[in-house]
Formats: structure tokens, C-alpha cells, sequence
């Protein structure tokens, strides 16, 4: 069967003027999914019944002018932490080998109430705790380009699921740019939601300061519908609007340094692209950026593992031996200095807000490095060691400051370019997004032989 590269949107408005029909819609994708190469890399199991049951529902309603909302119909994939009654939920990780919830994660009901189809759930980074994509534990999916490279995490099978064209689009979760980073890595949108926005009952923890849900798609358009949808919120209204005169600011501490000359020379060909069409660009210092950055692990590190140590070290053969490490290092934590880092961090975000209040939205490339090899990962402690902190160090920033952000597909494979904007902004900060989308969609089609 032939991949459906069709947007969500797309193929709702197919759906609602009666030109596509739910059922073959959804048989169409699970019979693509049967017939992909790297099927079992991406999805760690399927629902297929789940899924043509929902599918003749919407079906039902699309026939009787009843649809639910824009994407009545539509299938996705989830994450494999999103609880789903049933079907297994398992954190990527030999550990929940096995463990099935008897009740669906708030946000999964939430979207089979707007008629979102679930096709299945897709593999992960073993309890979302490494960036790069790889899980050696159990499958690393291949990136959408070139197999032979990681396809950045921890929502890998999320990403590719929607890349080879296996689902309209992912739900996914970002505790330091686990949505952002595979998105930016196989050219997709992806969507990093503020902490709270979403409800995190039912989905397996990692950082409950920092986890969060969010979208991975093919258009700023997908990610706002699906925002409406898992917050059971009216979808948004198209906007029109112009970025002649929108000021931004490109973040200069951290965030440029150390971007290697590609992801550098996309992010640099969006912000020219952005000036040409009246967007004001401002560089802009916040030197306690760098801090925040050190004291994450202070913060992240003491949740995790109140949450999965005692599992691993009872368990330790089931673990892949590196992230049992990270975990180990963190396990001698005080209390005190757990507190203490947390007061430096709100003090920071403040620092934070008043810098960048004055722009519309803080501009950084998603990551500074293009994926790494995923054989060479596994088998060179040095290599491994020197792509981990860069991979995920710019998206990490707006989780740690509490704000949403969304990364958009840059005209050079594998490079995105986020917009970051305040806590609770998604409304604000989508609208602008469509609006820069425009802009490098415009460019491509110039940069395209005739």
C-alpha cells in the first residue's frame, strides 16, 4: 500500500466533504503499516480493532453531518506511554514488559472524544530518558532519510510514524525536546506544549516538573487542531496576518554556540528569508540561560529516578546500561540542593520573561548537530558522550523556562528552527508559526528547479 503524505487537516476536510471514508482511510494505513520494511522498528504494537471500530463510528457520523470536530476520522499514532485500555503500555522499556492499563490516559480519551482514530503505539527511547532515538533494549527506528542515522527521541516511532507516511500524525511527550528534536530531524512540525496545558493523567513520568504533551505533524495547521482536540478546546480559527514589523529576538547565549555549519546555515537562511518579509531581528544575551542548563540535572535527574530507579536496580539486566548510569549518578541528590536549584531556576525564568517580553518570539535552531550514526552510537563511549549534550541543549532551554515552543522544517533536511513563546501562548505562538511557515514554504518553492 502506498503511504498517505496527506496533512490531518487535509484529510479531515477530505472527510467532511464526503470524499473520503474513514474506514478505507484507516484500513488504508494499517495495511500501509503491514507492508513497510521498517514497520517493527516504529510501532510497538498496533490496534487494529480499536481502530476500525472508532473508524465506522466516524464513519457513521461523517454520513449523518454529526462530525465531532475537524479531525473526526482521522488516525494517529501514540507514544508508547500513553495508557490505553487494553493494549499494552510499556515506556519503551523491558521493565513494564507486559503491563496493561485497564483505562485510557485523559489526553487519549480526550482525542477519541473529537474522533481521532488510533492506529497504535509507537516505540520510544527506553522511559524517554535519551535524546538521539536510539533504544538498544528493544527497537530504534530508523530516521526518514537515511536509516543509517538515529531519528532523535524520545518520540522516535512517534516522528518516523508520521515521516514514512504510517499515521496523519503522533502524540508524543517533551521533557527537554523529546517532540522538537525528532520532529526537526525528519522535517516535521512539532509541537512543545507549556507544562500544565495538557493533562499528564495516564502517561508514564519521567520529570513531573518538566513532562509534556504534544503534537508531531506536517503543518502548524495539524498542530493546532490537535492541540484543540487533546484539550477537548474549540479548534482555532484561521488568522490572517503579515510579519512585516513582528519583532523577534534570535537567542545568542548557548543557543548559537557550537552549531555545526549545516543546522547553522539553515537556521541563518530562515532568519534572512524572515527579515526580507518585515520581521524585525534582534540578537539577544541572557547570560543566566547557561546556568539554568547546569542546573537541570539537579532538578530532572531527582524525579526520575523517584520514579524508575528502584525498578532498575532491581532489575538492572533489563536496562540499557547508559541510561541506568545517568540515573545512578543523580541518586545521591540532597534534598536541599534539589530545593535549592528549583528557587535559582524560578529566579532565572523571571530574568527570563523580562528579557523577552518585548518580542513576539525567541528564535533558536531546534538542535546544533545533524543525527548522528546510529551503528557508531553504540559502540564509541567517546562519540556517544560528545553528540548527547548538543543534540538537545537548545530545546531543553524552553522547558526549562517554562514557556512553549514548536520547531518548523527549515529548507535543509534534518534542521528545524523553533519559535519559542511565554507559558500558555500556544494560541499567540501558533499564529506566528503559520506566518514564518509561509514565509519558508515560499522559499522553497523559489530555491526549486523549474
Amino acid at each position: 500500500m502506498t503511504p498517505d503524505t496527506r496533512t490531518a487537516a487535509d484529510l479531515g476536510r477530505a472527510i467532511g466533504a464526503g470524499k473520503l471514508d474513514p474506514v478505507a482511510l484507516t484500513q488504508a494505513f494499517l495495511d500501509a503499516i503491514a507492508a513497510h520494511p521498517h514497520a517493527a522498528r516504529i510501532y510497538a504494537r498496533l490496534m487494529p480493532e480499536r481502530a476500525m471500530t472508532q473508524a465506522r463510528a466516524a464513519a457513521q457520523r461523517a454520513r449523518a453531518g454529526q462530525r465531532l470536530g475537524p479531525l473526526d476520522g482521522v488516525p494517529i499514532s501514540w507514544k508508547d506511554l500513553f495508557d490505553t485500555a487494553g493494549t499494552a503500555t510499556e515506556g519503551g522499556t523491558r521493565l513494564l514488559t507486559g503491563r496493561v492499563p485497564d483505562r485510557d490516559a485523559d489526553v487519549v480519551a480526550q482525542a477519541s472524544a473529537q474522533g481521532l482514530i488510533g492506529l497504535g503505539k509507537t516505540h520510544m527511547t527506553e522511559i524517554a530518558y535519551y535524546g538521539l532515538g536510539h533504544n538498544p533494549m528493544l527497537q530504534t527506528p530508523p530516521n526518514v532519510h537515511d536509516p543509517a542515522l538515529l531519528p532523535g527521541g524520545s518520540s522516535s516511532g512517534a516522528a518516523v510514524s508520521v515521516g514514512f507516511g504510517l499515521a496523519a500524525a503522533a502524540i508524543g511527550s517533551d521533557t527537554g525536546g523529546s517532540v522538537r528534536l525528532p520532529a526537526a530531524w525528519n522535517d516535521l512540525v512539532g509541537l512543545k506544549t507549556t507544562h500544565g496545558r495538557l493533562s499528564m493523567t495516564g502517561v508514564l513520568p519521567l520529570s513531573d516538573s518538566f513532562d509534556t504533551i504534544g503534537p508531531l505533524c506536517r503543518s502548524v495547521e495539524d498542530a493546532g487542531l490537535l492541540l484543540a482536540a487533546l484539550g477537548g478546546t474549540p479548534a482555532p480559527l484561521p488568522q490572517d496576518g503579515t510579519l512585516r514589523g513582528k519583532r523577534f529576538a534570535i537567542l545568542t547565549t548557548v543557543a548559537m554556540q557550537e552549531c555545526r555549519d549545516i543546522p547553522g546555515a539553515a537556521f541563518e537562511d530562515c532568519i534572512t528569508r524572515l527579515s526580507e518579509a518585515g520581521a524585525i531581528i534582534d540578537r539577544l544575551r541572557v547570560p543566566e540561560v547557561a546556568e539554568a542548563l547546569d542546573l537541570s540535572t539537579r532538578i530532572v535527574t531527582p524525579e526520575a529516578n523517584s520514579h524508575w530507579l528502584a525498578l532498575m536496580d532491581a532489575a538492572p539486566d533489563r536496562v540499557y546500561p547508559a541510561i541506568h548510569a545517568r540515573l545512578r549518578a543523580g541518586a545521591d541528590e540532597l534534598a536541599t540542593d534539589y530545593l535549592a536549584a528549583w528557587a535559582r531556576l524560578r529566579e532565572i525564568r523571571r530574568i527570563w520573561h523580562r528579557a523577552t517580553a518585548d518580542h513576539a518570539a525567541i528564535l533558536m535552531p531546534t538542535s546544533a548537530i545533524l543525527p548522528p550514526d546510529a551503528a557508531r552510537i553504540l559502540t564509541d563511549p567517546a562519540y556517544l558522550a560528545r553528540e548527547t549534550p548538543p543534540s538537545s541543549r537548545n530545546s531543553r532551554i524552553t522547558n526549562l523556562m517554562g514557556g512553549c515552543a514548536i520547531t518548523l522544517p527549515t529548507a535543509r533536511t534534518y534542521c528545524g528552527i523553533t519559535l519559542v513563546a511565554p507559558p500558555m501562548a500556544e494560541d499567540r505562538l501558533l499564529h506566528l508559526a503559520g506566518l514564518v511557515e509561509a514565509q519558508i514554504r515560499q522559499g522553497r518553492a523559489a530555491a526549486l528547479p523549474t
